[in-house]
């Protein structure tokens, strides 16, 4: 039986691969392994272990990696720290890592000094800010590419990549997106106790590579949606550099009728307030992501996804408050639904496949470069 270790740090990138890690709790050739860090252990964003836990995986372990928003690199540090604690204790045959996160980054590190098999999921991608240096990094650190489409593979093959190490699955978090079981409407808004029918989604993720600017930045966005008139369900930033100063903005607006805002909503939840929303606003990547599948306009602003925010439903602005107003004052319509570009929802059947391949598990500890 293989050990396949997982490591989550956010209840984004949980969402990304909850399916395949449920695929493999129930295959008798694989036992799964859950390292729960990051964000999930912070009480201000509402102590997400809780979710993780709640799906009943066998092997869940945890590890306070948080240092300071302002010491991203000491929070990194420590991560490496506690999973390679965690991986000399278990010992996987493979480490599965998501995105572009500080986590991401520590549990390929580990992986790749002590001669482990890491797999990196959606490897490939391009944005803007810090996470297209750890997403990037993260791939050269990694052994085994599990991508979202043909043109993800692309970039890998480009950056160097073996073609033989890079399995199309597609996005998993569609997996989910697709699935029978998710709640019905009335269900998620009695349980976050929202009032409105009709609303739009707003979350503001930090830009760490425009640091000294946001608070303008969220200045303008939090009047911007105050002046709009529209209701809103506003879900907190990730724990990057600068989520104090938009967290502190966020809370002012409870004051306000118009406004229920959330720390942290349950994957599933929140895929179902994506899918019944006017549209979704602000610089998340579900709005580029996960809001074309359920056809829900996007208001992108800013740079954090400048290079994905081409679909389109999404209207790209600036940071300036008239532009997003703007954008508010739009006619939102619901669009044709864009079922093409990240898979049909079977990622955790095609990572499953992948990984009782044979040649998977002969891929060369000794990293090669391809030149094109």
């Amino acid at each position: 039986m293989k050990k396949i270790a997982f490591l989550t740090g956010t209840r984004a990138d949980f969402g990304k691969i909850k399916s395949l890690i449920s695929i493999l709790e129930s295959h008798s050739k694989f036992d799964p392994y859950v390292f729960v860090t990051g964000m999930h252990l912070q009480e201000e964003y509402g102590y997400t272990l809780i979710e993780v836990e709640r799906c009943g995986f066998s092997n869940i372990y945890t590890f306070a990696n948080h240092t300071d928003e302002s010491t991203m690199d000491l929070t990194l540090a420590k991560t490496i720290e506690g999973f390679s604690r965690f991986v000399k204790e278990v010992k996987p045959h493979l480490i599965v890592v998501h995105g572009d996160r500080l986590e991401t980054l520590a549990g390929a590190t580990v992986g790749s000094l002590n001669n482990i098999l890491v797999a990196h999921i959606e490897g490939g991608e391009v944005s803007g800010t810090i996470d297209e240096l750890i997403r990037h990094a993260t791939t050269k650190m990694s052994h085994i590419h599990f991508v979202a489409n043909k043109l993800a593979k692309t970039r890998l093959i480009q950056m160097g990549e073996v073609p033989e190490s890079i399995y199309i699955i597609g996005s998993p978090d569609v997996d989910t997106m697709f699935s029978e079981n998710l709640p019905e409407i009335a269900e998620v808004r009695k349980y976050y106790e929202i009032q409105f029918q009709e609303y739009g989604i707003a979350i503001f993720h930090p830009i760490t590579t425009e640091i000294n600017n946001i608070a303008k930045y969220i200045s303008n966005f939090t009047k911007a949606l105050v002046d709009s008139n529209k209701n809103f369900v506003v879900v907190y930033p990730n724990n990057d550099l600068g989520s104090s100063e938009i967290i502190s903005a966020f809370k002012n607006l409870k004051e306000h009728k118009r406004f229920r805002v959330i720390p942290s909503i349950r994957f599933e939840y929140f895929l179902v307030l994506l899918k019944n929303a006017q549209f979704i606003i602000g610089n998340s990547s579900a709005g580029i992501r996960e809001a074309p599948y359920y056809g829900v306009p996007t208001i992108n602003i800013g740079t954090r996804q400048e290079n994905r925010a081409l679909h389109s439903h999404i209207i790209n602005v600036s940071y300036s408050y008239n532009e997003i107003v703007s954008a508010l004052n739009s006619k939102f319509k619901k669009v044709a639904p864009d079922i093409q570009s990240f898979g049909d929802g079977k990622s955790d059947v095609l990572f499953l496949e992948c990984l009782l391949q044979k040649n998977l598990w002969s891929v060369n500890h000794q990293k090669q470069f391809v030149t094109l």
